[in-house]
Parts: C-alpha cells; structure tokens; sequence
C-alpha cells in the first residue's frame, strides 16, 4: 500500500522540492493550500497532475482536522510559515498565529485524530539568532533576533513537548539558509542571483543591498527535503541540524554571483541602510555531526555550485521575459 504525504507549505520553495522527492519516492501526496486572493502554484505547476490539492488554513483547527480525516496521511510535513524575517518586524503578531501557534493546532489535530501519524516540523537556524557558540548544534542554546526566530523557537519546543508529552513522533530539523532558483525575489540570495541577471542583461545598473558582513551556512533547498524525509523513517523521533557547516558572508555571495557573468560587484552594489535588521543576525554556521551519523544525510552541492545555479537560472528566466516582451 502506498503511503501518503500530506504537506503544508507545498507552494513554496521546499514544498515543490520535497514534493517532487515523494513522488520519486511512490507516495501519494497531498498539499494543504490556503485559500486565498494572491496565492500561486507556479513551483508545483510541473506536478499538478500527479498530487492532490486540499483547502486548509493554519489558523484554523477545524481545517486541520479534517484534512487529516479526509486523507489519512502516514507522513505530515509542516512547511508553512510567515517565514520571511522582515515581515516578521512588520507583522510580529501574524507571524507568532501562523509560525507558532499554527504549529500547536496542527500537533493538537494529529494528537486528536491519529497520534500514529510521523511530523516533521521544519525549526530554523534563525532560532540561534545571537549565537552562543560556533558552530551550533542541536544543544546549542536559542537567542532569536526576530520575531520569527521567536517564533519558530516556540514551534521547536511545542513540538519536543508534544513528543514527550503524547509520544509523538514528531520530528524537527534544524535547517539552516537553504536556496535554489525556486527561492522567492524577497529573500537575500535570489535577490542577488537575480539582480545580476537584471544587470548583466541591461535590464539595471545597480543593486542595493544592507550588511554585505553578515554571515550565513548556505546550501541547496534540494538537498534539504532529503534530510526531511530521512527524518521521518527513523524508529525514534529526534532534531537535527541540517547545514552545509561552511560559512560565508553576503559579500562573497556577490563576487561568485557578479563573477558568473563576468562582472565586478563592487562596480554594481549600493549598500542602503534601509535593507539592515533592527536587530542583526551576524553569524551562522552549523555543525552536521550528528545529521550524517544517523541520518546518513550530507549536502551535494557545494557553495559556488549553489550561486552558480541560481544565476545561470535567473539568466535564462530575465532572457525568456525580454524574448517575451515582459
């Protein structure tokens, strides 16, 4: 029989990933999907014809319910979340019902309806936030600099309670900044690899950027949702740090990213005051021990690789547009 994957978060960037991984893999999979005015199946249009789509809202117990009922899944992946750090400053009450509290009523929905069911929660190394050690491990202790972070501490540790308290196997993966050319314009690396196609193509001169100092453990989404997945086939629930445990900073993601297409940064990058953090996170880089004891999980592509694609991406993505006229 073949087992059932019910994702939340399946039209972002590591939903459409993981999704395509189960379907790999033979499962039947299900994306819960929020009904809304904006929302856009553009990762997932390559797979609409092989998964099942359900109405269904974080925010709403019921819904989570139901969605549970209606298609039994073995596996749940929550995905979703308000997971971009400055809305978070915006919309820090937003962000706690949705990256927190949503987690809670999902547990709660699996806890009433089939405690058998596997959880992976996806925890962020934004929860580290001021580090106190380097690198960071799964002991290592939490200062989130955000709303977000806090928020996602809060689903890291309801999840842990749930376990202890329901024996739940419910798992959390500690993901650090994971990319790919399926990232959204607003975060950081897409920002980049896509304004040096802009530039590169004519299309601008200039891209403004905040703290080219801050450092961050890049890898790749696609390698990611493997370590999801591996998480869950465990016999014993647990939390991993999920990293590349290198370190790099904005600026050298500029040199490799202008660098592909033959340009200088320095020649390009504007720093704006505008695009720094109320509170900065200056330094993540994350220790993958334990993932590759127990998991057996390491990243396959490396730091230039992941720049790399990402610009020659965004490069046939801006060339497709101008052949279209958009």
């Amino acid at each position: 029989m073949k087992r059932r994957a019910l994702i939340t978060g399946i039209t972002g960037q590591d939903g459409s990933y993981l999704a395509e991984l189960l379907l790999d893999k033979g499962y039947d999979v299900i994306g819960m999907v929020r009904r809304t005015s904006t929302v856009t199946f553009e990762r997932i249009d390559h797979l609409m014809d092989r998964i099942e789509l359900h109405s269904g809202d974080l925010m709403d117990p019921l819904s989570l319910i139901e969605a549970l009922r209606a298609h039994e899944p073995d596996e749940v992946y929550n995905l979703a979340a308000q997971s971009f750090v400055p809305t978070s400053f915006e919309q820090p009450v937003l962000t706690g019902e949705t990256t927190a509290l949503g987690v809670t009523r999902l547990l709660d929905a699996i806890r009433v309806v089939n405690p058998a069911i596997r959880f992976y929660q996806a925890s962020s190394s934004e929860m580290f936030g001021q580090v106190r050690e380097v690198p960071q491990t799964e002991t290592t202790p939490f200062h989130p600099r955000s709303p977000y972070g806090v928020a996602k501490v809060y689903a890291h540790w309801i999840t842990v309670n749930y376990r202890e308290s329901y024996g739940l196997h419910a798992n959390s993966g500690i993901l650090f900044n994971h990319e790919s050319p399926r990232r959204g314009l607003e975060f950081l690396p897409r920002k980049i690899s896509h304004g040096v196609a802009q530039i590169a193509l004519g299309q601008a001169t200039e891209l403004r950027l905040g703290n080219l100092e801050a450092k961050r453990d890049w890898g790749y989404a696609g390698d990611y949702v493997d370590a999801m997945w591996r998480m869950l086939q465990l016999d014993e629930p647990d939390d991993f740090v999920i990293c590349t445990g290198e370190t790099r900073t904005v600026r050298e993601f500029c040199d490799k990213a202008f660098s592909r297409v033959g340009l200088d940064a320095d020649e390009h990058i504007v720093i704006d005051e505008k695009f720094y953090r109320p509170a900065e996170v200056d330094l993540l880089v994350g220790d993958r021990a334990k993932a590759e004891s127990i998991l057996g999980w390491r990243p396959t592509v490396d730091f230039t690789g992941l720049v790399e694609m990402m610009v020659d991406a965004d490069m046939a993505l801006v060339e497709r547009r101008l052949r279209q006229g958009s």
